[in-house]
């Protein structure tokens, strides 16, 4: 059964979620980005436990708790492990801090001017470890770089598909069709996506509700329709390529949407900070977040 506690927080909680899920090719760049070149570890599985140690810092910060941040994305392998001595899901529910798990395992080759999931084969025993563990939900990602109506129909197809197995398991699923923000289509993207996406929910059998992570819209507002549909629980941001200040600014032109930021949240933490100063750093950052989330312009 799915935490109610868990649920209200993640449908009706003041603040965001962070996204502390880099893994494979993009777990090089968060470690150069938070001071560790890739001289500095041999390997994946030193890599892995870098990475590990940077998450496991920001999940043990005194900025990082409940009162802002409402959930946090993890890795397979962040999941899997402990922080100050605890099962990562729990440490942060513990802090009141909803977690979820990145289930998808990479992206096919582009074709109809998308990149769809690759094949998840083992993913019902992912989902019933991620549920054992604690936890509430799933992201999974797939990118749109052209306004192909079929690319796009078949991406939201994927990705409504694999939600019903999420919901199937017991977890809410958080779906993924990121826009790329340096597309030239990025307008029309973002036309044909919430028709296709209206239509598949439209569709959807049962009453079960899912979660959206969208690139923020090139015109304000234009994701309204998704914000109001009666089977989605949530829609939240990414940021997309944005940084923080930029991101900040486009997500409080948008109402109904809360950030589910990775880069902009992290783009100052470094390893070299001390304890002090990362707290301090990594609280401007949650509450220049939490404010765009919470605080909607005109």
């Amino acid at each position: 059964m799915t935490d109610p506690k868990m649920l209200d927080k993640i449908a009706s909680g003041k603040g965001f979620i962070a996204a502390l899920d880099q893994s494979g090719g993009s777990t090089p760049k968060a470690l150069k980005g938070y001071g560790i070149s890739e001289d500095a570890y041999s390997g994946d599985a030193e890599m892995f436990g870098l990475i590990h140690q940077m998450r496991s810092r920001i999940i043990s910060s005194a900025s990082f708790t409940g009162d802002k941040v409402i959930g946090a994305i993890l890795f397979e392998k962040t999941m899997d492990g402990e922080v100050g001595g605890k099962p990562t899901p729990t440490a942060l529910w513990d802090k009141g801090v909803v977690p979820f798990i990145k289930i998808d395992k990479g992206l096919e080759d582009e074709a109809q001017g998308v990149q769809m999931m690759k094949a998840m084969p083992d993913l019902n025993a992912l989902l019933a470890r991620a549920k054992s563990l604690g936890v509430l939900g799933t992201k999974e990602r797939s990118v749109i770089n052209f306004a192909n109506r079929a690319g796009i129909a078949d991406i939201v197809r994927q990705q409504v598909e694999v939600g019903q197995q999420v919901l199937a398991a017991g977890l809410v699923p958080m779906l993924e069709p990121e826009i790329n923000i340096k597309s030239a289509e990025r307008a029309q993207c973002d036309a044909i996506l919430v028709e296709e996406m209206v239509k598949a929910l439209d569709d959807m059998p049962g009453a079960d509700k899912v979660m959206l992570k969208l690139s923020l819209p090139v015109t304000p507002g234009h994701f309204d329709a998704l914000v109001d549909h009666p089977r989605v629980l949530r829609v939240v941001a990414l940021s997309g390529g944005y940084n923080r200040p930029d991101a900040c600014v486009e997500l409080a032109k948008n109402r109904g949407i809360i950030a589910s930021f990775s880069r902009a949240l992290l783009e100052d933490l470094r390893h070299q900070m001390s304890d002090a100063e990362f707290d301090a750093s990594l609280g401007e950052a949650i509450d220049a977040i939490y404010t765009a989330s919470t605080q909607k312009t005109a």
